[in-house]
């Protein structure tokens, strides 16, 4: 019986260690807005995995305060709503962007100025944790690099 046990929680510990190995992220950056104003992060996630992965938080040493939104528009209004979970299917990629999901980053401790590396660590649904670096970009950028 206990062979059983530890032989099921060996399975399940090797199944869900590598969940998070399977995930990357690219083509971060931040929308710095004057001010203390909030920021939006975008950033690409892809799952090279056999298994669903899904990002539940983040955090970031240079904001008081990180969360996972999603923005929408429904009947002609823009809406934007916290999410608890973004899910990226297996073999998936699932992308920040501009007009939907994002990081809003609150309270910077610090001015954070076009050009910066800026460090958002994102918290998988295993319980793993995924560094990414973005780029912090101006106001009016659209993109990672223009």
């Amino acid at each position: 019986m206990m062979v059983r046990t530890i032989a099921a929680a060996l399975l399940v510990a090797a199944g869900t260690a590598n969940a998070a190995d399977t995930v990357t992220a690219s083509a971060g950056w931040i929308r710095v807005l004057p001010g203390s104003l909030p920021a939006g992060g975008y950033v690409v996630f892809q799952n090279t995995g056999d298994r669903e992965v899904a990002i539940v938080d983040a955090e970031s040493p240079a904001y008081g305060m990180a969360m996972i939104h999603r923005s929408s528009t429904e009947t002609g209004m823009g809406r934007m709503e916290m999410v608890d979970r973004v899910a990226i299917p297996p073999k998936g990629t699932v992308a920040f962007s501009p007009g939907g999901y994002h990081v809003m980053l609150e309270h910077p401790t610090h001015p954070v100025t076009p050009g910066e590396p800026v460090q958002v660590i994102f918290t998988l649904s295993d319980g793993k944790k995924l560094p990414v670096t973005f780029v912090a970009r101006p106001a009016n950028a659209n993109g990672p690099k223009d």
